[in-house]
């Protein structure tokens, strides 16, 4: 007898395949449906899986670099002119002595930080924008390393305010605590590195005095030269992370890596199914990591607790590629301002389940389903 396994599907003859024959082995009409993969099975949907259709490495490279390039090099632009407009207006308020007289007010302040006065622009900036104008800030203010560390982290844990917190509230936490986690721990990490870290802090009363006695043309070319010395490193960092990003999810890396990453998930206190979330925070961070994480957190699969818990974490770490490397650029420290949040945060969650577990004992009908 002549069966599909001797011969293949598409030469069989057509009196095997007729309606009425139900033989072991033959695909009659009867049996047979589109799709259908079994032994033996010579549907239509088989001979389409057999074709191939797949891309090449190269090609699924080339095609992913090319959708990105137009939001990479959008984003590109818009940061060069955020570099332009905020740098030149820092630079005239040095001319015209507001950084002096701000500096003289907010010292008092700041100096618990080990920080000048001024550096309260660069904060505010990145509280209520992002960590862009922040860096526009920092560029144009004479910082030394320990300051630019110190500052960079109490941004990194308190930038993009608004934003973020309406991505973490759609994911179903309090806007409220959200504020109070990321603000009074970055003020927090301001004052211990302050203790902590070697050095002394800068006195810029003076310096700033001398840099006013200038004209306003030297100043508007160091100004010309010094953006565009950041201006460059950022464009190229930005879009080639943009790039980067794309890749790992065009191949499936991200969540690749999720499934070794329970141990470390275990450690800051996640559950193990935040470590999607986790990486999309660390690499995208929360305003364009925002559609992943919102359309995650819909699905069902994590727990109000699972996602508490995560927000607590990501709050004050989250975006440690780009965000991060932007404020190496400008002379932050990386192990500093990447190992003192990631310690804080250790605290929170920690320190959050802790809460929980307290306040499902003595209130358990209000908080059962955080517990």
């Amino acid at each position: 007898m002549n069966t599909p396994l001797d011969k293949p599907s598409v030469d069989t003859p057509t009196e095997d395949t007729s309606a009425g024959d139900t033989s072991v082995g033959d695909t009659s009409v009867g049996d047979t449906s589109v799709g259908d993969t079994s032994v033996g099975d010579t549907s239509v949907g088989a001979q389409l899986a057999e074709t191939p259709t797949t891309e090449t490495v190269r090609q699924r490279v080339v095609r992913s670099v090319k959708a990105v390039t137009p939001n990479a090099l959008k984003t590109a632009w818009w940061l060069v002119r955020i570099m332009v407009i905020v740098t030149l207006a820092i630079t005239f308020l040095k001319y015209f002595g507001v950084i002096a007289w701000m500096s003289w007010h907010l010292t008092p302040v700041f100096s618990w930080f080990g920080l000048p006065g001024e550096a309260a622009l660069a904060y505010v900036s990145g509280y209520f924008v992002n960590c862009y104008s922040a860096v526009a800030v920092i560029a144009s203010l004479h910082l030394d390393m320990r300051s630019i560390t110190i500052l960079s982290t109490m941004i990194l844990c308190s930038h993009n305010m608004f934003l973020e917190t309406a991505v973490q509230k759609k994911t179903g936490s309090s806007a409220l605590r959200i504020v109070a986690v990321r603000t009074i721990p970055s003020f927090l990490l301001g004052w211990i590195l302050n203790k902590v870290m070697p050095g002394q802090p800068m006195d810029y009363v003076a310096d700033l005095g001398q840099a006013q006695q200038g004209a306003l043309w030297p100043m508007l070319v160091d100004w010309f030269w010094s953006t565009l010395r950041i201006a460059i490193p950022m464009v190229t960092l930005v879009f080639s992370l943009t790039v980067i990003q794309r890749l790992l999810a065009e191949f499936g890396v991200i969540r690749y890596i999720a499934k070794f990453l329970k141990p470390v998930m275990r450690f800051f206190g996640l559950p193990a199914r935040t470590a999607f979330l986790w990486i999309v925070a660390n690499t995208l961070g929360l305003a364009y990591g925002a559609a992943v994480m919102i359309d995650e957190a819909a699905t069902g699969k994590l727990s109000r607790r699972d996602i508490d818990l995560l927000n607590h974490h990501i709050g004050i770490s989250h975006s440690n590629i780009e965000d991060l490397l932007l404020f190496v650029a400008v002379g932050g420290s990386l192990p500093w301002m990447l190992l003192s949040r990631w310690v804080m945060s250790w605290f929170l969650v920690w320190g959050r389940r802790l809460e929980i577990y307290l306040l499902g004992r003595l209130f358990p009908k209000r908080f059962a389903p955080l517990v």
